[in-house]
């Protein structure tokens, strides 16, 4: 079996797990193509009766995002809201490849961009609900494109630099390693003892500190961590992220002051923001400065009320797979795999004890914050330390010079 093939069989087998009967919905560029195909042709193997595949161009992306009218952004057809919430309904496996160039809409009118932002997060508010609370398995992982692929190896040509990145996504799923499935099996079993260790603490606070960060972070009455497999309304084990390193939980919505600086680059929108700063007080960020792309920073704070909030908190150790390639993939879902994060915007209702069956203004009683949109973002380094406080204020280390200390 070829490593594409074991790819695909992972993302059905152990990022949707596919059930008997079971529809699939998949959301992919034409550069995913070869890798569509296999997932297709295997989640019918796995007795799927639907695999609905739809897929996007990055050129004709381009071509719209010039050509359309600010008014055609504003707004999301409902025929395409309607078959998103058909499969969600029908409690379809949905996975998502991203292949896109991180700065496929560089240059595009920044009030575009925030109005595709905002439209979409509102059109599909109630499928990321539904998302956010494990309603139905759903999946996230990676394909290269060439123009993807040349932003990480510059010096390659088109076809060396994807089949250098594709090599990297194939390390990073493990699927290099003679059982894949077993790899994984392990990853999900050491990353949950630590989900328990932190749970067992259940500590009031966390504190950072590292050069251009310096901040305190509160974490609700009833939070819980999780991390690598979760369980969909079913019972069905799924992973959300393919790759994954992290343990997540999410913040007391007004529980943020101090400052963080951010690590990595991020991809939003089709832009690379890079060299920012945020300054919270109460929860929320009230000054922030970008050397590269704040015209976008701003829009992506500006999108609702929440976007100013904070919605996750994620621990990476720096000693970890993704980040001993000392690669930069330019993508969210790889690089804050290799870095500690944390995410502006709505949380994960299952963050929260019982929160897979509180409504939204539950979860907010509860401390968890609301918005359309969830971008993370990396703060992590060798440099990062991470405290637990307890209700007394109490120390403990959970991460010195980058690692776990727990």
């Amino acid at each position: 079996m070829s490593k594409l093939e074991k790819y695909a069989s992972l993302l059905v087998e152990v990022g949707l797990n596919v059930q008997k009967d079971q529809r699939v919905s998949i959301n992919a560029s034409v550069d995913a193509l070869p890798l569509v195909r296999l997932v297709t042709e295997k989640a019918y193997e796995k007795g799927a009766k639907d695999v609905k595949v739809n897929l996007k161009d990055d050129q004709l992306t381009q071509l719209h995002a010039k050509n359309k009218s600010l008014e055609e952004f504003s707004s999301v057809p409902q025929w395409i809201i309607d078959e998103r919430m058909y499969y969600s309904d029908e409690k379809a496996a949905f996975l998502s490849l991203t292949s896109s160039s991180p700065e496929l809409l560089k240059g595009v009118d920044p009030e575009k961009l925030q109005a595709m932002q905002i439209s979409a997060g509102k059109a599909f508010k109630e499928y990321s609900n539904r998302i956010q609370s494990d309603y139905h398995s759903w999946c996230v992982a990676g394909y290269p494109s060439a123009e993807w692929a040349k932003l990480v190896f510059p010096d390659k040509s088109d076809e060396e630099a994807v089949d250098a990145l594709l090599d990297l996504i194939f390390y990073t799923m493990r699927v290099d390693q003679e059982d894949p499935v077993q790899a994984w099996k392990a990853l999900d079993e050491s990353l949950h003892e630590k989900v328990d260790i932190l749970n067992d603490h259940h500590f009031h606070a966390l504190r950072y500190e590292a050069p251009g960060t310096d901040f305190t972070m509160e974490l609700p009455e009833k939070h819980l961590w999780a991390g690598a497999s979760s369980e969909d309304s079913n019972g069905v084990s799924f992973m959300a992220n393919m790759p994954t390193e992290e343990v997540f939980t999410a913040p007391k919505k007004t529980g943020m002051n101090g400052y963080v600086s951010n690590t990595k680059p991020l991809s939003y929108g089709g832009n690379i923001i890079d060299g920012f700063k945020l300054t919270f007080k109460d929860g929320k960020v009230v000054e922030f400065s970008a050397e590269r792309g704040e015209d976008v920073l701003k829009n992506l704070l500006d999108t609702d009320e929440g976007a100013r909030y904070l919605g996750e908190v994620a621990l990476v150790p720096d000693d970890s797979p993704i980040s001993n390639t000392k690669t930069l993939f330019f993508n969210t879902l790889f690089d804050e795999n290799a870095s500690c994060h944390i995410a502006l915007g709505s949380a994960y209702g299952f963050s929260v004890d019982g929160g897979k069956d509180m409504s939204r203004e539950e979860l907010t009683e509860a401390g968890l914050n609301d918005s359309i949109t969830h971008v993370d973002f990396m703060i992590g380094s060798e440099e990062l330390n991470i405290y637990g406080v307890d209700s007394k204020g109490n120390e403990t280390p959970i991460f010195v010079k980058g690692n776990w200390a727990i």
